[in-house]
Protein backbone atom coordinates (compact mmCIF):
# COMPACT_ATOMS: atom_id res chain seq x y z
CA UNK A 1 0.00 0.00 0.00
CA UNK A 2 1.29 3.54 -0.99
CA UNK A 3 2.06 5.88 1.57
CA UNK A 4 0.17 9.07 1.84
CA UNK A 5 2.59 10.91 3.88
CA UNK A 6 4.09 14.25 2.70
CA UNK A 7 6.76 16.43 4.23
CA UNK A 8 5.61 19.34 5.94
CA UNK A 9 2.95 19.93 8.55
CA UNK A 10 -0.86 19.04 7.85
CA UNK A 11 -3.70 21.11 9.93
CA UNK A 12 -6.94 20.25 9.99
CA UNK A 13 -10.05 22.45 10.87
CA UNK A 14 -13.14 21.81 12.87
CA UNK A 15 -15.34 22.18 9.72
CA UNK A 16 -12.55 19.42 8.37
CA UNK A 17 -11.08 21.35 6.08
CA UNK A 18 -7.36 20.25 5.44
CA UNK A 19 -4.61 22.89 5.21
CA UNK A 20 -1.24 21.24 4.30
CA UNK A 21 2.34 23.73 4.35
CA UNK A 22 4.84 23.13 2.72
CA UNK A 23 7.64 24.68 5.38
CA UNK A 24 7.51 26.09 8.84
CA UNK A 25 7.41 29.37 6.96
CA UNK A 26 3.91 28.72 5.61
CA UNK A 27 2.62 27.55 8.79
CA UNK A 28 3.59 30.16 11.10
CA UNK A 29 2.15 32.95 8.90
CA UNK A 30 -1.34 30.71 8.76
CA UNK A 31 -0.58 30.90 12.37
CA UNK A 32 -0.68 34.33 12.54
CA UNK A 33 -3.37 34.90 10.37
CA UNK A 34 -2.03 36.76 7.25
CA UNK A 35 -3.66 36.77 4.53
CA UNK A 36 -2.08 34.74 1.70
CA UNK A 37 -2.93 37.08 -0.85
CA UNK A 38 -0.72 40.32 0.54
CA UNK A 39 2.25 38.18 1.06
CA UNK A 40 4.39 38.80 -2.19
CA UNK A 41 6.01 35.16 -2.35
CA UNK A 42 2.94 33.07 -1.75
CA UNK A 43 1.63 31.68 -5.21
CA UNK A 44 -2.06 33.16 -3.99
CA UNK A 45 -0.84 36.37 -4.19
CA UNK A 46 0.92 36.24 -7.86
CA UNK A 47 -2.40 34.94 -9.22
CA UNK A 48 -4.24 38.14 -7.11
CA UNK A 49 -1.25 40.23 -9.22
CA UNK A 50 -2.28 38.79 -12.26
CA UNK A 51 1.90 37.78 -12.21
CA UNK A 52 0.30 34.11 -13.06
CA UNK A 53 -1.76 33.19 -15.70
CA UNK A 54 -5.12 32.09 -13.43
CA UNK A 55 -8.00 31.29 -16.33
CA UNK A 56 -7.33 28.85 -18.40
CA UNK A 57 -8.68 26.02 -19.67
CA UNK A 58 -5.23 23.74 -19.53
CA UNK A 59 -5.33 24.01 -15.86
CA UNK A 60 -8.66 23.02 -15.18
CA UNK A 61 -7.92 19.39 -17.16
CA UNK A 62 -5.22 18.96 -14.65
CA UNK A 63 -7.16 19.07 -11.63
CA UNK A 64 -7.70 15.61 -9.87
CA UNK A 65 -10.64 13.79 -10.46
CA UNK A 66 -11.60 10.85 -8.01
CA UNK A 67 -14.36 9.43 -10.17
CA UNK A 68 -13.09 5.51 -10.85
CA UNK A 69 -13.26 4.63 -14.71
CA UNK A 70 -13.34 1.16 -15.80
CA UNK A 71 -9.85 0.63 -17.72
CA UNK A 72 -9.46 0.79 -21.11
CA UNK A 73 -6.21 0.64 -23.49
CA UNK A 74 -7.82 2.67 -26.04
CA UNK A 75 -8.82 5.24 -23.28
CA UNK A 76 -5.63 5.63 -21.28
CA UNK A 77 -3.63 6.07 -24.65
CA UNK A 78 -5.82 8.97 -25.65
CA UNK A 79 -5.32 10.49 -22.40
CA UNK A 80 -1.52 10.14 -22.10
CA UNK A 81 -1.94 12.12 -25.78
CA UNK A 82 -3.85 14.49 -24.42
CA UNK A 83 -1.54 14.91 -21.30
CA UNK A 84 1.23 15.49 -23.67
CA UNK A 85 -0.67 17.97 -26.02
CA UNK A 86 -1.87 20.24 -22.66
CA UNK A 87 1.44 20.66 -21.34
CA UNK A 88 2.24 21.73 -24.68
CA UNK A 89 -1.06 23.92 -24.83
CA UNK A 90 -0.06 25.55 -21.06
CA UNK A 91 3.64 26.09 -21.86
CA UNK A 92 3.13 27.96 -25.05
CA UNK A 93 0.04 29.95 -23.02
CA UNK A 94 2.61 30.97 -20.23
CA UNK A 95 5.05 31.63 -22.74
CA UNK A 96 2.64 34.38 -24.43
CA UNK A 97 1.46 35.21 -21.14
CA UNK A 98 4.90 36.84 -20.07
CA UNK A 99 5.62 38.04 -23.17
CA UNK A 100 2.69 40.29 -22.81
CA UNK A 101 3.15 41.43 -19.11
CA UNK A 102 7.06 41.88 -19.98
CA UNK A 103 6.04 43.95 -22.76
CA UNK A 104 7.56 47.58 -22.86
CA UNK A 105 10.33 47.11 -19.81
CA UNK A 106 12.95 47.98 -22.00
CA UNK A 107 11.42 51.67 -22.89
CA UNK A 108 10.37 51.98 -19.24
CA UNK A 109 13.74 51.18 -17.89
CA UNK A 110 15.39 53.20 -20.68
CA UNK A 111 13.12 56.42 -19.79
CA UNK A 112 13.75 56.34 -15.74
CA UNK A 113 17.68 55.83 -16.98
CA UNK A 114 17.12 59.46 -18.80
CA UNK A 115 15.55 60.89 -15.97
CA UNK A 116 17.95 59.47 -13.39
CA UNK A 117 20.93 61.44 -15.62
CA UNK A 118 18.84 64.26 -15.84
CA UNK A 119 17.86 64.71 -12.32
CA UNK A 120 21.57 64.67 -11.58
CA UNK A 121 23.45 66.59 -14.41
CA UNK A 122 25.45 67.89 -11.57
CA UNK A 123 26.86 65.01 -10.38
CA UNK A 124 28.46 64.09 -13.86
CA UNK A 125 32.31 65.40 -14.25
CA UNK A 126 32.14 68.61 -16.52
CA UNK A 127 33.80 68.12 -19.77
CA UNK A 128 33.77 70.79 -22.80
CA UNK A 129 30.93 69.83 -24.41
CA UNK A 130 28.67 69.40 -21.43
CA UNK A 131 25.97 71.98 -22.47
CA UNK A 132 25.25 69.96 -25.60
CA UNK A 133 24.92 66.68 -23.50
CA UNK A 134 22.43 68.64 -21.37
CA UNK A 135 20.44 69.43 -24.65
CA UNK A 136 20.97 66.11 -26.03
CA UNK A 137 19.10 64.69 -22.67
CA UNK A 138 16.78 67.02 -22.33
CA UNK A 139 14.85 66.91 -25.59
CA UNK A 140 14.67 62.98 -25.39
CA UNK A 141 13.07 63.22 -21.85
CA UNK A 142 10.54 65.56 -23.10
CA UNK A 143 9.59 63.57 -25.74
CA UNK A 144 9.49 60.71 -23.38
CA UNK A 145 7.00 62.60 -21.60
CA UNK A 146 4.85 63.19 -24.74
CA UNK A 147 4.57 59.33 -25.30
CA UNK A 148 3.84 58.75 -21.35
CA UNK A 149 1.22 60.85 -21.90
CA UNK A 150 0.05 59.50 -25.45
CA UNK A 151 -0.09 55.79 -24.00
CA UNK A 152 -1.84 56.96 -20.93
CA UNK A 153 -4.80 58.31 -23.05
CA UNK A 154 -4.34 55.33 -25.34
CA UNK A 155 -4.95 53.41 -21.97
CA UNK A 156 -7.71 55.44 -20.90
CA UNK A 157 -9.45 54.60 -24.11
CA UNK A 158 -8.92 51.19 -24.95
CA UNK A 159 -11.71 49.08 -25.70
CA UNK A 160 -12.13 45.81 -24.49
CA UNK A 161 -12.08 42.77 -26.86
CA UNK A 162 -15.04 40.55 -26.17
CA UNK A 163 -13.88 36.42 -24.92
CA UNK A 164 -14.07 34.76 -28.38
CA UNK A 165 -16.42 31.16 -27.21
CA UNK A 166 -16.53 28.17 -29.17
CA UNK A 167 -18.57 24.71 -29.13
CA UNK A 168 -16.95 21.59 -28.34
CA UNK A 169 -17.92 18.64 -29.64
CA UNK A 170 -18.60 16.64 -26.52
CA UNK A 171 -21.09 19.82 -25.30
CA UNK A 172 -20.21 22.74 -23.41
CA UNK A 173 -18.55 25.81 -24.18
CA UNK A 174 -14.55 26.50 -24.23
CA UNK A 175 -13.01 30.23 -23.94
CA UNK A 176 -10.69 30.77 -27.13
CA UNK A 177 -6.90 32.45 -26.36
CA UNK A 178 -5.14 33.74 -28.99
CA UNK A 179 -1.30 32.40 -29.09
CA UNK A 180 1.82 33.05 -30.65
Amino acid sequence: MLSLQRPGIRFVRNDAKVFNFCRSKCHKNFTMKRNPRKLRWTKAFRKAAGKELVVDKALLFAARRNVPVRYNREHVATTLKTMKRVAEVRARRERVFYKNRMAGNKERAKAANLKLVAENQHLLPRVRASEKMVEDIREPMELVQKEKLLVRNEQKHKIRQPIRMHQLAGGGVANGMDVD
